[in-house]
């Protein structure tokens, strides 16, 4: 069992920089896919990054490649994704995600342990 807590969120203007943090609770930590997921009432959720066992296997989504970077510490058992030159258009709450299983499950939006998630509202 895998509990997850992000942190970060916030209102931001258009341009600016947010760091989002996810903690985890729960054994075995370093053997999890993580993603970052998020979902605005209109949209489906969608994957905006995963990373897998090897912090070398990461995926961004074409919407943020090149201003999100996500990653992890196993040592602190967290993830984060690190966002630059947002745009409203990011505006959502976004969830963390892990799964035992293999980061092929965080790609099909198949995880298993899912976050409360966390606001982020860029203004234009």
């Amino acid at each position: 069992q895998v509990q997850l807590v992000e942190s970060g969120g916030g209102l931001v203007q258009a341009g600016d920089s947010l760091t989002l943090s996810c903690a985890a609770s729960g054994r075995t930590f370093s053997s999890y896919a993580l993603g970052w997921f998020r979902q605005c009432p209109w949209k489906e959720r969608e994957l905006v990054a995963a990373i897998g066992i090897n912090a070398g296997n990461t995926y961004h989504a074409n919407s943020v490649k090149g201003r999100f970077t996500i990653s992890r510490d196993n040592a602190k058992m967290t993830t984060s994704l690190q966002m630059n030159s947002l745009k409203p258009e990011d505006t959502a709450v976004y969830y963390c995600a892990a799964d035992p299983r293999g980061w092929n499950t965080i790609l099909k939006n198949q995880a298993r342990y899912w976050g409360q998630g966390t606001q982020v509202t860029v203004s234009s």
